[in-house]
């Protein structure tokens, strides 16, 4: 039997799925950063903890608009071409969010904490299409991965876990949000 969620429950639903994708874009990020790119680690967000909030509400968004989208078939002939627009579409819309971070970053901090100077195909060094192209994947493996499996995931959690470990993870937020904001 499915559980009725009140607004609240939703909320800490939504709150435990925005943290868990910036967790999981700070590890995408450090990962690069140490594996691939060998430049040793350091925190790469602009808060103390191991999350990157624009992965959050990037995920947040890709669910939230491309959801209902991504599973609505839409054949040409036998090949249903939903994937291709859907990974288009995830491609624009993390770009864009990417670009408005940049401006909110430079607005409220003097800076953003990325710079594409160095690819090809970049805007301004905020946003780049190799970046753009590797989070319309990561969209993709949230979309049609990750997304039902975290959604298991909290039903097997239980409410009363999942309102512990949102209690947690919210106050550290918070606690965390704050103390950016005396720095």
């Amino acid at each position: 039997m499915a559980e009725k969620k009140t607004g609240m429950a939703r909320f800490q639903t939504w709150f435990l799925y925005f943290w868990m994708y910036a967790a999981l874009g700070w590890v995408y990020e450090v990962l690069l950063e140490v594996v691939v790119y060998r430049w040793g680690f350091s925190n790469r967000g602009f808060l103390f903890g191991p999350y990157l909030p624009v992965y959050g509400f990037g995920a947040l968004l890709i669910l939230a608009c491309l959801r209902p989208l991504s599973r609505k078939p839409l054949h040409v002939g036998k090949v249903n071409v939903m994937p291709v627009i859907v990974f288009v579409a995830v491609v624009a819309l993390t770009t864009v969010v990417e670009l408005i971070t940049s401006y909110l970053l430079e607005w409220t901090t003097g800076g953003w904490l990325w710079d594409y100077t160095r690819y090809s195909i970049q805007w301004q060094g905020r946003i780049c299409l190799s970046a753009s192209l590797r989070f319309g994947i990561g969209g993709m493996v949230i979309l049609y991965g990750l997304q039902p499996l975290l959604e298991k995931g909290m039903v097997r959690l239980g409410e009363k876990r999942r309102q512990v470990v949102f209690a947690v993870l919210f106050v550290l937020f918070v606690l965390d949000c704050v103390s950016r904001a005396l720095r």
